[in-house]
């Protein structure tokens, strides 16, 4: 018998790649992805790349914004309870948000999604959902990569990245060292935890002996899992609202507060020399954070700077411009708070301030 009789046929599949699921998995979005069509892009997806025509969106002198995150741990939470597609939203909103505090409007959205073996209706769910975080965002899904690697992941796992780009023109762009003593501090809502901080958050509830499937403690009218994953809110077309309104030339700065807090990321838009003092009662802190306080003895400091804690976005604006800028924003449907506002620091205070901050964890 000649030797080569003897050699065992492999293929792709039997290595553990489906390219079958994945042209599957392509023709289950396309129409995903064209209803996220705007100026410049027709969201159609397919080619080796994707074109976008600054022009036709209307930009005349623009400079160009770019971010990537991705959802971290939270996906575990997702995994775990097969609630997919809001995980989606969250990798939209953690990387459009970071595009809005430089002045941008993000134009276009690409996606990675990972997993050992490709499960076509969890992806699917997945890819709905950054679909919609672009509906919401006004950008265009205008494609992504589709990863089966066998061996890196467990069964059932899968990871996500999300990559963005926005535009801004030249004289708008918000370089984050405008601000001044005297301006406000305005605060919009959060929508409960957003993702970060949530190694902590599974720490918790596994020390609490609880099942996701289980009432949350902190919202009996839902499920533990689908209150966990109640996901990141977008700021972007309220945002764009607020920057382009008559007060648009008093907003001094923008911070999206991911991990780290207001303690980390408001630093990030404000020169040196200077202090925000905020007054931390005059926000509700939502329940979802009290209850991860109480039930892991969490410090108030750690939670500081650990969780946005009802606080998603903070804006750095003129004290003149503040009630103009607040009232657009409301009516863009944010939950606005006046949080604080901007002094002089001396030479060994914080960057960040957080005046009555454990006295507003006693209540």
């Amino acid at each position: 018998m000649p030797v080569e009789d003897t050699i065992t046929s492999h293929s792709y599949k039997d290595a553990g790649v489906d390219i079958d699921a994945g042209d599957a998995l392509v023709e289950a979005i396309k129409p995903l992805t064209r209803a996220t069509a705007r100026p410049g892009a027709d969201g159609a997806i397919g080619g080796f790349g994707a074109g976008f025509d600054l022009r036709a969106a209307g930009f005349r002198d623009p400079i160009l914004v770019s971010s990537t995150d991705g959802v971290g741990t939270k996906l575990k939470i997702a995994i775990e309870t097969g609630r997919h597609r809001t995980v989606g939203i969250d990798l939209v909103a953690m990387c459009v948000n970071d595009l809005v505090v430089q002045g941008a409007e993000p134009l276009f959205f690409l996606d990675y999604y990972a997993s050992g073996k490709l499960d076509v209706a969890a992806a699917r769910d997945v890819i709905a959902g950054i679909a919609e975080g672009c509906r919401i965002a006004g950008c265009a899904l205008v494609g992504g990569e589709t990863a089966e690697m066998p061996g890196m992941y467990r069964k059932g796992d899968y990871d996500l990245a999300g990559f963005a780009v926005g535009a801004v023109e030249r004289e708008r762009y918000l370089a984050g060292n405008t601000a001044r003593t005297g301006d406000i501090v305005l605060g919009l809502a959060s929508s409960g935890v957003h993702s970060n901080g949530f190694s902590l958050v599974r720490r918790i509830v596994a020390d609490a002996g609880l099942a996701y499937d289980a009432p949350a403690p902190f919202a009996n009218d839902r499920l533990l899992g689908e209150a966990l994953l109640e996901p990141t809110r977008i700021y972007v077309k309220s945002c764009l609202a607020a920057l382009k309104g008559d007060g648009g030339a008093g907003i001094r700065g923008l911070a999206h507060i991911t991990g780290g807090g207001l303690v980390e990321n408001l630093p990030r838009v404000f020169p040196d020399g200077l202090q925000a003092v905020l007054e931390t009662e005059s926000w509700p802190v939502p329940s979802v954070f009290r209850w991860l306080q109480r039930a892991g003895n969490v410090a108030p400091a750690e939670m500081a700077r650990t969780y946005n804690c009802g606080i998603g976005m903070a804006l750095i604006v003129a004290s003149a411009d503040a009630d103009r800028v607040a009232a657009t924003l409301t009516a863009a449907g944010e939950t606005v708070h006046r949080i604080g506002r901007m002094t002089a620091a001396a030479k060994d205070d914080p960057p960040v301030r957080l005046d009555g901050w454990d006295r507003a964890w006693r209540g």
